[in-house]
């Protein structure tokens, strides 16, 4: 069977797998196969999420924020952390989109966004965890 014909870029299309070869034919080749990828701001605001996400404490964080909306001195009595730590990652929270801070008053009120609660239960759920109903928001 002969090689379908792709056009020349960086790699050698004679070292992949005839059946690689062909299906890259399929979907325009290398370049039809990379107009098929997402665009790069959603790779780099992915990276964000999951590296605000590789903490253990900010799981926790991420988790009591979807039972309700809370304030820091409730979120601190949890995780029972310095302020200093605690203030470090609820910015690293905010930057990556996964939390909103509310200033009420003297106090901040901080909630998960919809699009983190949506991903955050789904990780739970996928681990076979599911945590009660969000109240209020």
């Amino acid at each position: 069977m002969s090689r379908p014909h792709i056009p020349p870029t960086d790699i050698n299309y004679e070292s992949i797998p005839e059946e690689i070869a062909e299906s890259l034919c399929t979907c325009g080749g290398i370049d039809g196969l990379v107009e098929q990828l997402p665009p790069d701001t959603l790779f780099q605001e992915m990276h964000e999420w999951y590296q605000a996400c590789a903490d253990p404490v900010r799981l926790k964080i991420l988790a009591l924020l979807l039972v309700q909306p809370l304030c820091v001195c409730v979120i601190k009595a949890v995780v029972k952390m310095a302020d200093s730590k605690l203030s470090y990652h609820l910015t690293s929270l905010k930057k990556a989109g996964l939390i909103e801070g509310d200033q009420q008053g003297l106090y901040i009120i901080y909630q998960i966004t919809p699009a983190a609660e949506a991903f955050i239960r789904n990780e739970f759920k996928r681990n076979g965890y599911t945590l009660l109903r969000k109240r209020g928001r």
